[in-house]
């Protein structure tokens, strides 16, 4: 049996979160959410039933509306296992583990960096033609990657990479609009990249009518993202002043997340 086809929006929260509505036009999962009211809203609007809640990692802005939302619809709730969340309940899964979801079979990928136990959840596509999705939390942003609240440069740099083996044209829904901080600061890394140029004029345009510069794709983000081109010779030599003798991969990626942790 084929499944429907699948739409994925990002539901704005907070001051800059989205929360991702995948649905069939029947049923919904989200994913993160930091709020019950702006799901609620959406699957009102939409005449949706919740089915189930994926959390990619345990950062309040999106939990917060978890116990709500479950409350409200006995929905499922899947929850990364080595995450320390407030609240006990929920289906654990860690690397490797396979979901059905809205009539896909969806992966989870350990992928810790931002906090020790996130997780992303990406998708095989159900049909030809269409992409598979990456909910990738904090981990990924477009231009950009998380902080390191918890994780190492190493640990980082080995989840950016999983990532970025993806097809070039999974959609990448990431937690936060941060499209346009991330590209101004990765100008700074790479003037000259005609990609991020272009991408950033676009972006612009985007936010100026009020829509999501999201999702990218993992194809966008290796030409663009400086995170995702650390080993790029380019960009190595931008970083050259901030290396301190570093000429590791590590190293390199360590000096580029401390330069935009600085970024004003």
């Amino acid at each position: 049996m084929v499944a429907p086809p699948l739409s994925v929006e990002p539901v704005p929260s907070l001051s800059d979160n989205y929360i991702w509505l995948l649905h069939d036009g029947r049923q919904a999962w989200v994913v993160d959410p930091g709020e019950a009211e702006p799901v609620q809203r959406a699957l009102h609007a939409r005449n949706l039933s919740l089915q189930g809640i994926l959390i990619t990692h345990h950062h309040g802005d999106h939990i917060g509306g978890v116990v709500a939302l479950q409350a409200a619809t006995a929905c499922r709730v899947v929850r990364p296992a080595r995450e320390p969340l407030p609240w006990d309940g929920g289906e654990p899964v860690d690397d490797g583990a396979v979901l059905t979801v809205l009539g896909r079979r969806w992966r989870v990928l350990a992928v810790p960096g931002h906090t020790l136990g996130h997780v992303a959840y990406v998708s095989e596509p159900a049909a030809a033609g269409e992409p598979a999705w990456l909910l990738c939390g904090d981990t990924l942003f477009s231009g950009g990657c998380g902080r390191l609240f918890e994780g190492t440069p190493a640990q980082m740099l080995a989840s950016l990479d999983r990532l970025a083996a993806l097809p070039d044209d999974t959609q990448v829904c990431c937690a936060h609009e941060y499209t346009l901080a991330n590209l101004r600061f990765a100008l700074t890394v790479e003037p000259d990249n005609a990609a991020l140029q272009a991408h950033r004029t676009l972006c612009e345009a985007q936010r100026a009518q009020g829509q999501p510069t999201l999702p990218s794709t993992i194809g966008l983000e290796r030409a663009i993202n400086p995170f995702l081109r650390t080993r790029e010779p380019g960009v190595r030599a931008a970083l050259q002043p901030h290396l301190a003798g570093a000429t590791d991969d590590v190293g390199v990626f360590a000096a580029l997340r401390r330069l935009k942790d600085g970024f004003r």
